[in-house]
C-alpha cells in the first residue's frame, strides 16, 4: 500500500495548485475556461481565504489536490462543506489518493459539525460516478445547477436583459 500524505496547502503551493486546475480541466474538457493566474489562487486561497486547499503525495510525490469551502443549509440551521475541486495525477490514480482526500475531507465536516458534505459531477464522468456511489454517495438528480457568469452576470446585476 502507498504512503498517502495530506497537507493543507500554503502559498508556496499556488503555482502547484494552478498546474492542477489546468489538468484537471483539460480533462473535463473545458481547458479554455480557465482564466485564473497564480497571484489569483495566491489571493483568494492565501490571502482573502475564499476557499482552502488540500494537496496530496503519494510515495512522496505530489499526486493531486482538493479546494473546499464552507457553505450554509437554511434546512438544517448548519453550515455544510462544498468540494470543489478534486483531482489526482493519472500516474497515481488507484493508488487510493482520491479516496484519502475524500475521506481526510468528510473528517473535517464532522469536525466542523457540518450537516452535509457536497460535490458536483459532470454526467459523462463515468469513472468518477461509480467511485462515489461506492463510497456510499449518491446523485441529487432532482436539483438543476444554475449559472451566471461573464456577460449573463454583468448584465443581470446592471438590471440589463440577458445577452
Amino acid at each position: 500500500m502507498p504512503a498517502i500524505d495530506i497537507r493543507p496547502a500554503t502559498a508556496d503551493d499556488a503555482a502547484l495548485i494552478l498546474r492542477f486546475i489546468r489538468e484537471l480541466a483539460v480533462y473535463e474538457r473545458a481547458e479554455q475556461e480557465v482564466v485564473a493566474t497564480e497571484a489569483d489562487i495566491r489571493a483568494t486561497l492565501f490571502e482573502q481565504r475564499a476557499a482552502r486547499a488540500l494537496i496530496c503525495s503519494v510515495d512522496g510525490e505530489v499526486a493531486g489536490f482538493a479546494v473546499y469551502f464552507f457553505n450554509y443549509s437554511t434546512w438544517q440551521g448548519r453550515k455544510g462543506l462544498y468540494l470543489e475541486d478534486l483531482y489526482v495525477t493519472p500516474a497515481c490514480r488507484n493508488a487510493g489518493a482520491g479516496k484519502a482526500l475524500l475521506r481526510h475531507l468528510a473528517r473535517v465536516a464532522v469536525a466542523e459539525g457540518c450537516g452535509r458534505f457536497e460535490w458536483s459531477v459532470l454526467d459523462w464522468n463515468e469513472p468518477a460516478l461509480q467511485f462515489y456511489r461506492a463510497i456510499g454517495a449518491w446523485p441529487m438528480d432532482e436539483w438543476v445547477r444554475f449559472r451566471l457568469a461573464g456577460a449573463a452576470l454583468a448584465a443581470f446585476a446592471a438590471g440589463a436583459a440577458a445577452p
